[in-house]
């Protein structure tokens, strides 16, 4: 019999964008005259525990110590948190709800906080393990319970043996404490997550690195918001780009490669190309970019590109022949648009059209030749594996058809085989 998979989640940086008693102190410490100099200590005691330097019930206590704190400030820092859940996380908030009795929250941080900020992903309380605080009468914050083993130092080690779960165990976190799990073979593997820091020393000796939470949901096949984490989506960028539009693309999770030629190692995994003005790809390496998408060009693209070949190929092409001056951002802004929403608005080779997202449901692209009774063939594929359409638009020019199929039922990969295999089908993908 199958044994049953357990998630041990970490909560600051992993969880939460932040580390909330960093994010405490510059909330309790608004107005103290130190307060710089106060919260970078406090931040130095946070990674020096983070990256195994320093005990972390001595990292704690001496963070505690100088917070000078209050149940008011922890209010107005749970309404910050609340914003500051990891993006990968928030966006696949069903998968929490359906796998409720799995995910465990294992950390050095605190209840008092960190329940209201996880109990709306449908997370139960009681599978939520960390410290908690020791206030006055008053409501000030003095100390914290010593007694709680994720006080002192390897105590999720502690927890977790006190717990002795049955199951497959698996930890997903930043921090020293998480790798402490997979050292003490107290789980099957460590999940580095570096979505919002990245720490060497805790990299280098994980089982997997994932970025996002999408990509532990991929590799270990688990119900996921979109259907590719884009950290496997290679975008290249050639030339001279504003490195503000560097930062947008690498912002929304895509795995940027920034060079000044199309190196030949990079043709058959490219998925994004962003170009500089002038750059030219040739019609050789074109014709070997199978996976390539997207290009956008800042600049004209005639004479510099193959378009009719882009076409023939399903991959979308936007220019900025203008160069845009007052938004540096127009190009990459269209291909995020086409990446995430199917979006081919203000494209010169494609149809145009522009959708907004569809809330629970799935998102199937399928470019074909522009040739009759295709709709009718991808529909009577969509009726033999019984799935409901939820929307479905086409576009066509002269050359190709662009379908778009928003789906609400549960999909499998025969599906994909079907409308693959349908004639004159140039590319098909699922977008989320």
């Amino acid at each position: 019999m199958k044994q049953k998979s357990i998630y041990i989640i970490d909560f600051d940086s992993t969880f939460t964008q932040v580390e909330a008693l960093d994010e405490l102190a510059r909330i309790s410490l608004k107005k103290h005259p130190d307060k710089e100099a106060i919260f970078q200590k406090i931040e130095d005691l946070t990674n020096l525990a983070m990256e195994g330097k320093l005990s972390f019930g001595e990292s704690l206590a001496q963070r505690v110590r100088l917070l000078e704190a209050s149940e008011d400030h922890l209010k107005q820092l749970i309404k910050h948190l609340k914003k500051k859940v990891s993006k990968s996380f928030s966006r696949n908030a069903a998968f929490f709800k359906k796998h409720a009795d799995q995910v465990l929250i294992v950390s050095g941080g605190f209840k008092e906080f960190i329940t209201p900020v996880v109990s709306p992903y449908h997370i139960r309380k009681e599978n939520i393990y960390a410290n908690t605080f020791v206030t006055t009468g008053d409501g000030k914050i003095i100390d914290y319970d010593h007694a709680n083993p994720l006080s002192e130092e390897g105590g999720k080690v502690k927890l977790m043996q006190q717990l002795n779960l049955e199951g497959d165990l698996y930890g997903i976190g930043d921090g020293y404490s998480d790798f402490q799990l997979r050292e003490s073979g107290l789980i099957k593997k460590f999940y580095a997550f570096t979505e919002n820091i990245s720490r060497e020393s805790i990299v280098s000796r994980a089982d997997h690195v994932t970025p996002s939470f999408d990509e532990f949901l991929y590799v270990n096949n688990l119900p996921r918001a979109i259907s590719y984490p884009k950290n496997r989506i290679l975008c290249l960028i050639i030339g001279d780009v504003a490195p503000e539009s560097l930062q947008l693309l690498k912002t929304d999770g895509f795995s940027i490669r920034h060079k000044k030629t199309f190196e030949p190692k990079y043709v058959k995994d490219v998925h994004m190309l962003l170009l500089a003005d002038g750059e030219k790809v040739e019609p050789e390496k074109l014709k070997e970019a199978l996976k390539l998408k997207t290009i956008g060009y800042l600049g004209n693209a005639k004479d510099n590109l193959d378009l009719k070949k882009c076409t023939e190929m399903g991959i979308v092409v936007f220019e900025d022949p203008k160069h845009n001056p007052r938004n540096a951002n127009f190009i990459p802004k269209r291909m995020l648009d086409f990446m995430n929403k199917g979006t081919t608005y203000l494209s010169i080779n494609f149809p145009n059209l522009q959708l907004p997202l569809i809330a629970k449901s799935h998102r199937l692209i399928h470019v074909h030749r522009n040739v009759p009774g295709i709709m009718a063939q991808i529909n009577t594929v969509f009726a033999k594996h019984s799935i409901n359409i939820v929307g479905q638009f086409l576009m066509t020019n002269a050359a190709i058809g662009y379908a778009i199929t928003d789906i609400n039922a549960e999909y499998d990969k025969d599906l994909f085989k079907s409308l693959k295999k349908i004639e004159h089908t140039i590319k098909f993908r699922v977008l989320y």
